[in-house]
């Protein structure tokens, strides 16, 4: 018999799990799109890398919950030293991809943020061609023109345009790029592959060692600021913790979703939500922006 005979449709209950991760997917990206924009902005908590610090401190913790204890999926273990020190480069990267995101957001639109962000795979291309010197087909660099010639363009025409701020959103991009040719290369052996909820786990803890310092360096007192705007309103810790668990859940449901779908679905919703993100920043009262802390 063929397995096409085989084939039945999934059940309804199997269909109702998916759209159900689906729409919490969705719903966390634009969670901490809202929520991050209206603290670094709106509110006035201009401290992106102390932000970026309580987002890794959240993975962190609920990654071990989640793996340890609630077992979604098995634990994966450092295996050696060399292992260790590639993870700690990722992790680097992604501190430098995220902090630099969140600062741009200070600056620049949703709009604007997002046509950058739409250069990844051009800067995901020269970094493999760079470090792997592997080629992509011509055709491949050929579609990717039209990408960085609207940013340009797009970089001329945009009234909110700040260059600090679309330095950092490009170092962001590019920071980006280079973690996941880095993740390819680094941790491309069998033995030392790790799911993406597995790396997140080993990633944040890590993460949060790069960032303390960063953080009493560049954001010199900001516990005592931010326990002292908590004297005055108590919900900005509620905003942090809330904020900080949306971030986490970001990835949890990026995984889960990739798990009943496929990698393809997500990046069509992927595009969908950018969409969306740029029709929001529309409107002048609202122009929101985010970096989301998640792993391809």
């Amino acid at each position: 018999m063929s397995t096409k005979g085989n084939w039945s449709p999934p059940s309804v209950s199997s269909r109702l799990v998916t759209l159900g991760l689906v729409a919490s997917w969705y719903s966390s990206n634009i969670g901490v799109l809202l929520l991050n924009k209206y603290l670094l902005s709106n509110y006035g908590f201009k401290y992106p890398i102390f932000l970026t610090m309580c987002h890794m401190t959240a993975c962190s913790l609920l990654s071990y919950v989640v793996i340890a204890w609630l077992r979604v999926v098995p634990m994966q273990t450092v295996r050696s030293r060399l292992q260790f020190v590639k993870i700690a480069a990722l992790s680097l990267v992604f501190c430098c991809s995220v902090v630099s995101g969140n600062v741009s957001l200070r600056y620049l639109p949703v709009s604007f943020n997002q046509a950058v962000g739409a250069t990844t795979p051009f800067f995901t291309a020269v970094f493999a061609y760079i470090i792997t010197v592997k080629r992509e087909a011509w055709v491949t660099y050929v579609t990717l023109v039209p990408v960085v010639a609207g940013v340009v363009i797009a970089s001329g025409g945009e009234p909110s345009f700040q260059l600090f701020g679309f330095i950092m959103c490009i170092s962001a991009t590019a920071a980006r790029a280079l973690k996941s040719v880095l993740q390819g290369i680094l941790l491309s052996s069998e033995g030392e592959k790790l799911n993406s909820m597995n790396l997140l786990l080993h990633m944040a803890p890590i993460a949060v060692v790069f960032l303390l310092p960063a953080t009493l360096v560049m954001e010199k007192n900001v516990v005592s600021i931010t326990l002292a705007l908590a004297r005055e309103d108590n919900k900005i810790i509620y905003y942090l913790l809330f904020n900080s668990a949306l971030a986490y859940f970001v990835n949890l449901t990026n995984f889960l979703v990739t798990k009943h779908t496929s990698a393809l679905t997500l990046q069509v919703l992927g595009n969908a939500k950018v969409k969306q993100r740029n029709v929001t920043s529309d409107c002048p009262q609202k122009q929101l922006s985010v970096v989301a802390v998640t792993l391809d």
